[in-house]
């Protein structure tokens, strides 16, 4: 019967262990894998905020799809077109080279994108975290207020430059409004100017707390480490515009900043939408075998799939990378045993906590639903996410023994804002402005 070959779309967690557990469990002579990703590397999204804040390399948390993957085909490039029925799909390089794909077998792992509400002035000024290049446009953003504060004799514009926003108090924004408050301490301290200049970050979310998804004890360890940082908390708030010289929150008040970041959670892949595919809530329906309906070729896992959590009936599991990590394995042997005409198994997760970093040697974690803090919820985190990055864990573990030891390097590397680090990746009409903020606001993980 020759070959059979799996496609697979999108190489974040998802997609890259569904690309491993298949290449694990089936010979070359049986199935052709092929992974269509626009970028050569799985990104461990979850260490982001540290390289924006200059903690670790990109390459730290970068890990080479073509280097752990050698039996997986790479395919460099954005998917334009999927014909589920046909079985083939067309994509887009980045030299706009066109191309096609035939599958025997398809997984949809797209994954996600931000989460842009329809806020006058948002898409211009504000900031995202999806990726590497947004990371370290921040880092160079976040260098160059401070650097211009300094060289500023207008108390006014310092002030400006010395306020940071962050919308949002997930995971993310709860992380860099954490570990912000010591990056910009660092680069002010190089500079004499700056000695009595106040240095203000503050975190708006329209919950009534930190990390809202959260169990109360977590959310109350982060707020204490972050008000012992001098974070102003601002709780059921958010911002209604956004100017080259400020927000607007929606009290009405002003605030005069430089800084917008935006962590309101995230969305599917638009990609999900042009399919035509069944979906709901807008993430592809898929039964409990992560089987597209009335397709049984074509799997999807992720953040792109509205896979049915039955551990909450009724409801659907929420994009974390622990389901998308899961649902990956899952989603390549149920691809394999449905061409060995074996039986698909469902999806089925016990939920192992969280954790989040707050920086220096703080965190919240519940590892097993065990509230930790301190020292010990630090420890925990990072030897978690040693666990969960598929390699690279020496070149972190260096770069957060170097951070420990020796001082940060802080330089602007001249990147400007362009059309990698969009902000922009959302539908243009969100009706229910408040009520989306809410939904998507303790997004990721």
């Amino acid at each position: 019967m020759g070959r059979n070959r799996v496609v697979i779309v999108g190489g974040g967690f998802a997609g890259y262990h569904a690309a491993k557990q298949l290449a694990e469990n089936t010979r070359p002579d049986e199935t052709e894998i092929i992974l269509v990703n626009p970028t050569d590397y799985f990104l461990y999204l979850p260490l982001l905020p540290e390289v924006a804040s200059g903690i670790l390399d990109p390459r730290a948390i970068t890990v080479s799809l073509p280097g752990t993957l050698p039996a997986v085909r790479l395919v460099l490039g954005e998917v334009d077109r999927i014909d589920p029925e046909a079985g083939y799909l067309t994509y887009t390089d980045a030299e706009d080279n066109t191309g096609s794909v035939n599958f025997d077998r398809l997984i949809l792992a797209a994954g996600s994108v931000n989460k842009l509400l329809p806020i006058p002035g948002l898409a211009t000024h504000g900031h995202g975290f999806r990726g590497v290049p947004e990371a370290l446009y921040f880092r160079d953003h976040v260098t160059r207020q401070i650097e211009l504060a300094a060289a500023t004799n207008d108390q006014a514009e310092r002030d400006a430059r010395c306020t940071f926003v962050v919308v949002g108090a997930g995971y993310t924004g709860t992380e860099i409004a954490a570990q912000g408050p010591d990056f910009t301490r660092i680069l002010a301290e190089r500079h004499p100017e700056l000695r009595d200049q106040e240095i203000r970050w503050k975190l708006l979310d329209v919950a009534p707390r930190v990390l809202p998804g959260l169990d109360r004890r977590l959310s109350s360890t982060a707020t204490e480490v972050l008000r012992e940082r001098g974070v102003e908390l601002l709780t059921e708030t958010s911002i209604s515009e956004a100017t080259e010289s400020g927000v607007t929150l929606d009290s009405g008040q002003q605030v005069a900043t430089r800084s917008l970041i935006w962590c309101v959670g995230v969305r599917p892949d638009p990609l999900v939408q042009s399919l035509g595919l069944e979906t709901t809530e807008g993430r592809i329906t898929v039964d409990a075998t992560l089987t597209v309906p009335g397709y049984p070729h074509v799997f999807a896992c992720g953040d792109a799939a509205a896979v049915p959590d039955r551990a909450n009936p009724g409801q659907l599991t929420a994009m974390t990378a622990q389901h998308a990590t899961r649902q990956g394995r899952l989603a390549g042997s149920n691809v394999l045993a449905s061409l060995r005409g074996e039986r698909l198994d469902e999806y089925r997760h016990r939920d192992l906590g969280f954790v989040v970093d707050l920086g220096a040697r703080k965190a919240a974690a519940n590892p097993l639903h065990i509230p930790l803090s301190g020292f010990t919820a630090k420890a925990v985190t990072r030897g978690y996410h040693l666990m969960a990055m598929p390699k690279n864990r020496l070149r972190v573990a260096i770069d957060w023994l170097l951070e420990a030891t020796t001082k940060r390097q802080c330089v602007q590397l001249g990147l400007v804002r362009s059309g990698t680090v969009p902000l922009d990746t959302s539908s243009p009409e969100l009706p229910n402005l408040r009520g989306e903020q809410e939904a998507q606001s303790s997004a990721r993980t």
